[in-house]
């Protein structure tokens, strides 16, 4: 078997070292790289090539929210991305899981537990805390159609880059794909959420998760002459 290649981001020495114990004690010829930020992440991924899995932190700095799972959800789609926190509010493994994460691991989970998961996970296998139950639907939430309705409030400009974050990509990013100024950038994502009622980009991708997006971008991109 081919030895596996992991990279592991979290900004915790203690834990990262307890982490690096766990997967070398499963796998004493594994490849591991560590990253202390996304940023360093990024740079791993850029020089070290392929990696089997990804273990992501989800509070890191420079990132707030579900950004870095989104992000290298959007860059890396076939490349497993399990994320190991303490966070362990059903909701959020519920985000985590709709975003495409590969699996959740508790910081608590004991160091045996943690091994058969990463095993897991290399077998193809989606792992998630024992005893995980998605959140029940408060029945107060908005249906599927009251988002579309929502959207239509959208002018075809701010549809765009609102699949631009679906994507992942940074303003920056979305600012040279449109050809204008970062500030434009920010004022149409500051009416997405307002019109969308979420109060961040990653809630924003979610809402549109559960829906057929790419239907209303095709709507959008047939009948542009209205709105601008």
């Amino acid at each position: 078997m081919v030895s596996p290649r992991f990279l592991v981001v979290d900004d915790h020495p203690l834990f990262l070292e307890a982490l690096k114990h766990v997967i070398h004690g499963a796998y004493p010829a594994a490849f591991t790289v560590e990253a202390a930020s996304l940023d360093a992440a990024r740079e791993a991924l850029k020089d070290e090539g392929q990696f089997d899995v990804v273990l992501l932190d989800l509070s890191m700095p420079g990132t707030s929210g579900l950004d870095g799972v989104l992000e290298f959800r959007a860059r890396y789609p076939k490349l497993p991305i399990v994320i190991v926190s303490a966070l362990e509010d059903p909701r959020i493994i519920h985000e985590v899981m709709s975003l495409g994460a590969a699996g959740f691991i508790s910081k608590s989970t004991r160091g045996a537990d943690l091994a058969h998961a990463i095993r897991n996970v290399l077998a193809g296998s989606v792992v998630l805390p024992i005893g995980y139950r998605p959140p029940q639907e408060s029945g107060t939430g908005e249906s599927p159609s009251d988002l579309n309705s929502r959207l239509t409030l959208l002018t075809p400009q701010q549809v765009r880059v609102l699949q631009m974050l679906r994507h992942g990509m940074l303003n920056k990013q979305i600012a040279h794909e449109l050809g204008v100024g970062e500030t434009t950038v920010k004022a149409h994502v500051s009416e997405i959420l307002r019109k969308l009622k979420v109060s961040s980009r990653t809630q924003a991708v979610i809402e549109v998760a559960r829906i057929d997006f790419d239907s209303i971008v095709a709507e959008v991109h047939g009948d542009e002459s209205g709105r601008a």
